[in-house]
């Protein structure tokens, strides 16, 4: 079900409700330049809880943020679950960049939320490593896209043979049918972005951030859902994220990259669900 906030300065939130509002609260961060749509076959899966799941600022149908750092996407986190009026603390799960931004909110507001969960998290700095060259050339992408004119810059940053390129190089299943499918999500949603500033300000948050910054000031339980073959954060850094957080769990998917929650969806909320209704040590 659809619903739409306001929050400060009548800042537009639209987001997303899956289940009963009398179950346990889960509140979902999508990636970079996703959607809530990017997280449903997550959300189709779980039993027995609420999943709330916005569309984050400049993104779908949310408004933008004056600045889109990883600051402000905290804080933006943090009024809109206050303005859900939560009767209690609810699980906060982010996906890829969502994960930067979850982590954040973790570190700085622990109180405000029960558990911990985070999706192909960004362990790694996107500069250092066999993919600094890539991360570079997406900078400089899309550094050129906010300095083109504005129509210009619409049709570069949403170019279906740069969408249609990611989509093949992240895409690990060999199911023609779920690959055809990816590739279609991200076509019709990878380009809901309110404006060439705002795409190239989060990217530029989701390159300088990682999930490591603020893993040791994460204290309470966490669950680190990793793709074996992730080429964004290889599975070796994401082990080495699991150690340095006090009270993590690591559940490795095995033959899937950084698409778990399109290839693997069933098995994310199998791992979800057998977390959350784990007592608390």
């Amino acid at each position: 079900m659809k619903h739409t906030l306001l929050i400060s300065q009548n800042q537009k939130v639209a987001y997303w409700s899956y289940g009963e509002p009398t179950h346990p609260v889960i509140v979902m961060v999508h990636g970079f330049r996703g959607t809530h749509h990017g997280l449903e076959l997550i959300t189709k899966e779980l039993r027995g809880f609420y999943v709330i799941v916005p569309d984050l600022p400049g993104f779908g149908e949310s408004d933008p943020l004056d600045e889109h750092s990883i600051t402000q996407y905290v804080q933006f986190l943090n009024e809109f679950m206050a303005r859900l009026n939560l009767a209690m603390p609810p699980v906060l799960l982010g996906h890829s960049f969502g994960s930067i931004i979850a982590s954040h909110f973790a570190a700085a507001y622990p109180r405000a939320i029960d558990r911990l969960i985070l999706i192909n998290p960004i362990g790694a700095p996107a500069l250092e490593g066999p993919k600094a060259v890539m991360t570079k050339l997406a900078i400089a992408y899309y550094w050129l896209g906010k300095k083109l004119p504005q129509r210009a810059s619409k049709s570069w940053l949403s170019a279906r043979p740069i969408v249609l390129s990611m989509s093949i190089m992240m895409a690990k299943t060999k199911d023609k049918t779920l690959r055809q499918y990816i590739h279609n999500q991200h076509l019709t949603h990878f380009s809901s972005f309110s404006s060439p500033r705002a795409v190239a300000e989060a990217f530029h948050a989701s390159v300088s951030h990682t999930v490591t910054e603020k893993a040791e000031h994460i204290t309470m339980p966490t669950l680190l859902i990793v793709g074996e073959k992730d080429d964004i954060t290889p599975l070796k850094k994401q082990q080495e994220l699991h150690t340095k957080m006090t009270a993590s769990e690591l559940f490795v998917i095995e033959n899937v990259g950084h698409l778990i929650h399109y290839e693997t969806p069933k098995k994310a909320a199998g791992a979800i669900m057998t977390f959350l209704r784990a007592p608390l040590q």
